[in-house]
């Protein structure tokens, strides 16, 4: 998912050749090499969250708010005024970083859209329905 996300950026910042996805693939090679050193700088935070423990690495947080804060743009191109446009994209970015996870956040958005054009009565692609079955799926099993 991340690196999805990362490709996205490119995308949106106007990478059309392909030379964004291969600088995106050098950089991850860079911090291959790169990672041991990040970790002696700014070791892991260990916290206990349901049902695993996770390690969070609070030096990477600059730069995740620079990428959030270049992405959050993209938000004014919602249409606010459609409830079942706007009140899934306000769920997808205010649930990203509460949850602390992009992979949470879309899953919601998700959701939220079928449920949403479902009871409007909008016609969307089978696939959002099918994906927004297998989300909540996975967070049934992953707490039952």
């Amino acid at each position: 998912m991340t690196s999805y996300v990362e490709s996205a950026a490119g995308i949106a910042t106007g990478g059309r050749t392909g030379l964004t996805a291969v600088t995106v693939g050098v950089l991850f090679l860079a911090s291959l090499v790169l990672a041991p050193l990040v970790q002696v700088v700014g070791a892991g935070v260990v916290v206990a969250s349901e049902p695993v423990l996770v390690t969070r690495y609070p030096i990477i947080a600059p730069v995740l708010v620079l990428v959030g804060a270049m992405m959050f743009g993209a938000l004014r191109d919602v249409d606010w005024d459609e409830p079942t446009d706007g009140i899934p994209a306000f769920l997808t970015a205010i649930l990203i970083p509460l949850t602390f996870s992009i992979t949470d956040g879309i899953a919601w958005g998700f959701v939220a859209t079928s449920l949403l054009c479902l009871a409007a009565r909008r016609r969307l692609p089978w696939l959002v329905h099918l994906l927004a079955a297998l989300f909540v799926l996975r967070y049934v099993f992953l707490t039952g």
